[in-house]
């Protein structure tokens, strides 16, 4: 499957999610949740996957974890937050650099309608 064909699956579970859900839940609420849709849509899904950081051929643990790795292929990042800033954007950035994965999903779950918090990040390695 390519990362576009992931995303799209990702993006259908998450709706579900929130249908169900709605907004105002904890962030790990909806991590499990989407997990739960995402492995019934037999998908690939790694839940807090460690990452280290790679500094000056040191790999060093500094604690950073993906909320989810989909396919090996697109790395999720789950919010439950007024607005998004900079700052999320920065970290999945971060993490997308880090994995050298092309394709990011920010998702905002405290939203009325769960389209307008789903932002889709592209890493132009």
């Amino acid at each position: 499957m390519t990362e576009n064909e992931i995303s799209d699956k990702i993006i259908g579970c998450a709706i579900q999610v929130h249908r169900e859900l709605g907004p105002g839940l904890l962030e790990s609420s909806y991590e499990e949740c989407l997990y739960f849709e995402l492995i019934q849509s037999n998908l690939l899904v790694e839940k807090q996957k460690p990452l280290p950081l790679v500094y000056k051929d040191v790999k060093l643990e500094c604690g950073y974890r993906l909320d989810l790795m989909v396919e090996k292929k697109v790395v999720v990042e789950i919010k439950a937050v007024e607005v998004l800033n900079d700052l999320h954007m920065a970290q999945i950035l971060t993490y997308l650099k880090l994995t050298k994965c092309k394709l990011g999903l920010l998702m905002n779950f405290n939203v009325p309608l769960m389209k307008s918090g789903i932002k889709r990040v592209v890493n132009k390695l």
